[in-house]
């Protein structure tokens, strides 16, 4: 590893586990104490793979906490994370209060989550969406099911089963400085709490994806991640547990091997079936309407201590900023690739001058 430190605005999402019998609404209740803020429920969008012939993935709403300091700004949001599975009772019943929305139309779950109250319960759920609709709520045992006039489905609420309360990702804002200090003021309270790194846990990191609009640069972070993927992966210890991560798609790698335009690159994300769950998630500087205009990367192992997930961060941001540069990221010129990696970034490191915010 280098030793930069992050100069850029990052935010993080960390991968988590509750200790049975708590849940991430217990760390939401800490840090809002410790630091005499609220805690609001929020909404959480995700997807799951669809049991139903023929339906490939229910998308769901799963219920989140957003912690606010006592001025009312963000600390963080506490969400689910479908991928982590491993010790979890796939029998045990709902606790009271969780529960979740399901719907197998994106449009619809969006304006359902706008009808819906995550802090409400599950027996009244639908029932603003139903009155929106102009019919009502049918229930089938636990299930709750809301139908259109004509019968057909909008959605489906039902009690969050298999201990789904224990998974914690947090997800920060961005930060802007003293990124160690900022991380560790939600990671010790975890660690007091007992909450733990899942089997199958990862870090995620965001970078402002403004620079990387430029085809250049953009060629240049999708050569990184083809190019230098085992090194890569070697030097920040990805977890092999880790779901939903791949290499890039090989059109796009082929569309970055040479001078290329935005369009050009545009076109070989769509051929190749470019979604946010690869190595790198480059969906939001690919499209002219981000939701967060941000390079993601997927690859950092999970941890529950801010210095390592720091120290792996600044790497990453070396290794981002070399792509920012006029000249192509090479491919590894045979030998020992790890260090030609870490040499690229100690290129970048020792370019720097004043620290950037």
């Amino acid at each position: 590893m280098t030793s930069a430190r992050l100069r850029r605005r990052t935010g993080f999402e960390i991968e988590l586990m509750a200790p049975p019998g708590s849940t991430r609404r217990t760390l939401a209740d800490d840090l809002a104490a410790r630091c005499g803020g609220r805690v609001a429920a929020v909404w959480h969008h995700d997807s799951e793979p669809s049991l139903v012939p023929g339906l490939g993935r229910f998308l769901h709403l799963t219920q989140g906490f957003a912690v606010h300091r006592a001025d009312g700004s963000l600390l963080c949001t506490l969400v689910d994370d479908i991928t982590l599975l491993h010790g979890l009772d796939p029998r045990a019943p709902a606790p009271p209060g969780w529960f979740r929305v399901l719907s197998d139309d994106r449009r619809l779950l969006h304006l359902l989550a706008g009808q819906t109250d995550p802090a409400g319960a599950l027996e009244t759920v639908l029932d603003a969406a139903a009155r929106l609709w102009g019919t009502t709520v049918q229930r089938h045992g636990d299930v709750l099911r809301l139908d259109d006039p004509s019968g057909s489905t909008i959605a489906l609420a039902a009690p969050l089963l298999a201990e789904r309360e224990r998974p914690c990702e947090i997800i920060t804002p961005p930060l802007r400085g003293d990124h160690r200090a900022a991380l560790e003021e939600l990671l010790a309270p975890a660690r007091s709490l007992g909450f733990t790194v899942p089997r199958e846990a990862a870090v995620h990191v965001h970078l402002d994806g403004a620079p990387f609009r430029r085809p250049e640069a953009l060629a240049n972070v999708v050569r990184l991640f083809a190019y230098w993927r085992e090194p890569l992966r070697a030097v920040l210890q990805t977890n092999p547990a880790c779901r939903r991560l791949a290499p890039l798609p090989a059109p796009l790698v082929a569309a970055a091997r040479g001078s290329c335009t935005s369009d050009a690159l545009r076109a070989a994300a769509d051929e190749g079936g470019l979604t946010k769950f690869f190595d790198v998630n480059l969906t939001q500087v690919l499209t002219d309407t981000p939701v967060r205009d941000t390079v993601e990367v997927r690859i950092l192992p999970g941890a529950i201590d801010a210095a390592p997930i720091v120290d792996r961060a600044a790497l990453v941001e070396l290794l981002l900023d070399r792509c920012r540069g006029p000249e192509p990221v090479p491919p590894p010129a045979g030998g020992d690739a790890v260090t030609q990696l870490l040499d690229l970034a100690a290129g970048v490191l020792a370019g720097r001058a004043e620290p950037v915010a």
